[in-house]
């Protein structure tokens, strides 16, 4: 405990003064201060336990802690962190050819947060209309969807819908055109011939769970194909079997020219992400145009292998399907009472709460008091994203919590 953490104060406010008096306010925690997790729980400074029902934004998959992700990176770390791409390191060679194996790709950029693969993806469809469609310099334009949530930077900013994300933000990045999710005349309204890409969420995570209708990715593939543009999605929430597949697109069969990753890709344990791509799309980067310090380090590197062996042997992807099964139809036994709708597509959740009842805020909080944790989206949402470590047990845990705070 540090000199700042008084004798007066409890734990818990005592290092929440300390975070808001240094630490820009950015966020807005619930009162609860972590300080060790194992699987799907967690504990606080107090020694309470909490089921944690957000698992990073699903960075946290495999749960808190996982042994055998532990042990990759406590290996890694006695011998060898970091050496930039100025050299070669024994272990990108591998992790790349595990990234592609298991997004079928013939070649993967690695990156460190979601946001810089974001970043990345759009400057290599920018970079691929120039040079193989042929898109006229400077005139590339990129087709995004309202309610997306694709990072913060500038440029992802500036193809935002939410207020909060933009405002006092200005100049924008210009290029880019926002339709409704979910809507095929309208994206292909929005197209022209200088249109590079599609940028879209197959489940929009941050929007609330948000499931676009059936055959609408297949939609999206068709008109990429016919306009000559690359379907991009972002899977950086959705993807690495949260929703019950390896990537959410494969609910509809299709394929994307191009993956964006991250999040569950560092295993919980370190920042990780990458975009993987065909050769005739990744080919375009060359030496000295993109790079990134920290990016295939081979820490991050060793992670993200082991992290690709373990999706291979397809447990988790199954485990997702059948405990979101479960979710589903206990959240669902509550919808009429107190709950206007639930979406779910594997162990992922989007609740909306009764207006009448309270805020989705509200919600969370009283979860809290219950030792459950979750977050809300927008206003009446509330997101649902447990470990896929969880059981139908733990589930049960947040199943009656739910049941207790919507009863009134």
């Amino acid at each position: 405990m540090t000199d700042e953490l008084t004798r007066e104060q409890t734990p818990t406010a005592a290092h929440i003064e300390l975070t808001e008096g240094y630490a820009a306010h950015n966020y807005h925690p619930l009162r609860v201060v972590l300080s060790s997790g194992e699987g799907a729980w967690v504990t606080d400074v107090e020694g309470n336990r909490y089921l944690d029902c957000l698992a990073g934004y699903s960075a946290l998959n495999f749960g808190h802690g996982h042994p055998r992700l532990l042990q990759r990176a406590h290996e890694q770390l006695d011998r060898l962190t970091l050496t930039s791409r100025a050299f070669y390191n024994d272990q990108l060679g591998p992790f790349a050819r595990d990234l592609c194996a298991l997004t079928g790709k013939e070649m993967m950029l690695p990156m460190n947060s979601g946001a810089e693969a974001v970043e990345t993806a759009i400057k290599v469809a920018r970079r691929w209309g120039y040079l193989v469609k042929g898109v006229p310099d400077g005139q590339a334009n990129i087709v995004a969807m309202d309610g997306n949530f694709h990072g913060r930077t500038t440029t992802i900013v500036s193809f935002s819908t939410d207020p909060d994300a933009t405002t006092h933000y200005a100049p924008y990045t210009g290029g880019f055109r926002v339709v409704p999710y979910g809507d095929l005349s309208a994206l292909e309204a929005a197209v022209d011939e200088n249109t590079v890409a599609v940028l879209l969420e197959p489940i929009q995570g941050e929007g609330g769970v948000i499931i676009p209708p059936e055959g609408y990715l297949r939609g999206v593939r068709t008109l990429c194909n016919k306009h000559e543009m690359l379907m991009i999605a972002d899977e950086i929430q959705s993807g690495l079997a949260r929703t019950g597949r390896t990537f959410a697109c494969d609910h509809e069969d299709v394929t994307p020219d191009m993956y964006i990753l991250g999040k569950a890709l560092g295993g919980g344990l370190y920042p990780v992400s990458a975009v993987a791509a065909n050769a005739d799309v990744l080919g375009v980067i060359t030496p000295g145009t993109h790079g990134s310090t920290f990016g295939g380090n081979p820490l991050a590197a060793a992670i993200g292998s082991e992290v690709c062996a373990m999706l291979a042997e397809g447990e988790f992807q199954a485990r997702a399907e059948k405990l979101g099964g479960y979710l589903a139809d206990g959240l669902a036994s509550m919808v009429g009472n107190g709950l206007d709708a639930v979406r779910a597509r594997g162990l992922w959740a989007g609740v909306d709460i009764d207006p009448g009842l309270a805020t989705g805020r509200s919600i969370t909080e009283a979860l809290l008091d219950r030792g459950v944790l979750a977050k809300e989206a927008h206003g009446q949402t509330v997101r649902l994203a447990p470990p896929l470590v969880a059981t139908e047990q733990d589930l049960d845990v947040l199943i009656d919590a739910f049941r207790a705070v919507t009863a009134g």
